[in-house]
């Protein structure tokens, strides 16, 4: 709540999935691409394998496409879309893990390096200094993933990074291994299906159908190492954030069904590969098309899985998605929350309406739109200001909660608030007036309609 808000009709939030999942899929693949490749290049070698080796060649052109051009641009996007999205999020990450990222572009500059170098030198040079090449890709790209799985495992599962603000405490987290895991076995899933429709293009059809049966065994490894890591990743999980999408109650009921679509995905890539492995000469394109839908949405699901299981915060224990920090909350109830964030108040009128609209901007704005993602208008239309009072009161007394468990140096269990899936709402008594007031002028005025689905602007400095 220290910057200012890019509120957004679709949800900054929508907006940095879309871009992240689309980032991941293709840097998922970059990885897998590059071990697969280069394991199906050392038996070419050894074995004097053409064919192999034709398959290794294809594939590379369209790795060296995904990750050097999509993957680095979406990567950007990412940067871009998170940083106007959460700010203050991307802020601490940068502060924590600064080394880390950039040792992870090092790595990454290494990677698009190798790419195209193993692309330029195709029957250029010694089939033998080829493979040094290829190798070196896999390397590096799969070192990328080995530091951007210990950034992203911390803000679900910080461990004792919450008491030492260590490095490697955050780093090596509770979550990291198992999200390692899981997320090579869905790697080598990626790169075996997408290798596979590459395989097809193979002129004779006995090489086609040993190149078919030998990716299938790599799916068939992929699929057992991501069902694998994604069991132990579930295990690793505090209860309290297991309970958001696992069980019997979950809390989060459209992350339960997105669990359940992973899974089952999983499961019909491993059918698709074992159907492979038994019949190679039936695998057709549409059959491998429809088994690489089914393993992005393997890696599409867990991400979005990952993502909703931090709720109500950006770093578990640490940050609500609101930007407020845990250890902010007392301060800022003796303050006022409007004290801080002085952004929120700009163009805004001196009135009980205009306060509350600054109290939304900084609390709310996050989450919610007025009239599009989370409507705040049609979520408050049946409420009355008494009944609107109450619940936020409420959801100010959650506060309580997260100030006790951190002089106890203990988490709170968000299943006992009233409002597990919110952060609390801080500030004086008269800022939730005046943001009960604030709401309840959105039902006086019913949006036209040209602004049905319009954003909230961005207060700008005059």
């Amino acid at each position: 709540m220290d910057y200012p808000i890019w509120d957004l009709a679709m949800g900054g939030g929508v907006l940095i999935g879309i871009v992240a999942i689309a980032h991941v899929v293709v840097s998922h693949f970059a990885v897998g691409g590059g071990i697969v490749i280069a394991l199906a290049e050392t038996l070419a070698v050894g074995r004097r394998d053409r064919a192999m080796r034709d398959l290794a060649k294809r594939s590379s052109w369209m790795l060296v496409l995904v990750s050097t051009v999509f993957g680095a641009i979406s990567g950007v996007g990412i940067w871009v879309t998170i940083g106007l999205v959460a700010p203050a999020a991307t802020s601490a990450l940068i502060h924590t893990y600064v080394w880390g990222w950039a040792t992870e572009w090092a790595f990454f500059v290494l990677e698009v390096a190798m790419a195209l170098a193993m692309v330029a030198t195709w029957e250029k040079v010694r089939p033998r200094t080829h493979l040094w090449l290829s190798w070196l890709y896999a390397f590096a790209a799969f070192a990328s993933l080995v530091i951007i799985q210990g950034i992203l495992a911390f803000m679900l599962t910080p461990g004792r990074w919450l008491q030492t603000r260590s490095f490697w405490d955050g780093f090596f987290n509770p979550s990291y291994l198992p999200g390692l895991a899981l997320r090579t076995g869905v790697c080598l899933l990626l790169a075996g299906v997408y290798m596979t429709l590459a395989a097809l293009r193979e002129p004779d059809p006995a090489s086609r159908a040993r190149l078919v049966r030998w990716l299938a065994g790599v799916e068939v490894v992929g699929a057992l190492v991501a069902y694998g890591g994604y069991r132990w990743w579930e295990a690793a999980l505090p209860e309290t954030v297991r309970a958001a999408f696992a069980g019997g109650k979950a809390l989060l009921p459209a992350l339960a069904a997105t669990r359940s679509l992973a899974l089952w995905a999983l499961a019909a890539v491993l059918a698709f590969a074992v159907l492979a492995a038994i019949a190679p000469r039936t695998q057709r394109w549409p059959v491998a098309a429809v088994a690489l839908l089914a393993a992005f949405a393997v890696l599409g699901g867990y991400e979005r899985l990952r993502e909703g299981a931090r709720k109500p915060f950006v770093i578990r224990d640490h940050m609500f998605s609101s930007g407020l920090l845990v250890s902010d909350i007392a301060a800022l109830n003796e303050t006022g929350v409007l004290a801080r964030a002085g952004w929120a108040t700009v163009g805004l009128p001196d009135t009980p309406e205009g306060r509350g609209r600054a109290v939304f901007r900084a609390q709310c704005a996050s989450c919610h739109t007025v009239d599009g993602y989370l409507g705040i208008r049609q979520l408050t239309a049946g409420a009355d200001p008494d009944m609107l009072n109450g619940i936020l009161m409420t959801m100010k007394g959650m506060g309580d909660a997260y100030i006790d468990a951190q002089a106890k140096g203990q988490p709170v269990d968000t299943r006992t608030l009233d409002y597990p899936l919110m952060p609390p709402l801080v500030g004086s008594d008269e800022e939730v007036e005046a943001l009960v007031a604030y709401l309840q002028s959105l039902k006086a005025a019913a949006p036209s309609p040209t602004t049905v689905g319009a954003a909230m602007e961005v207060p700008r400095a005059r």
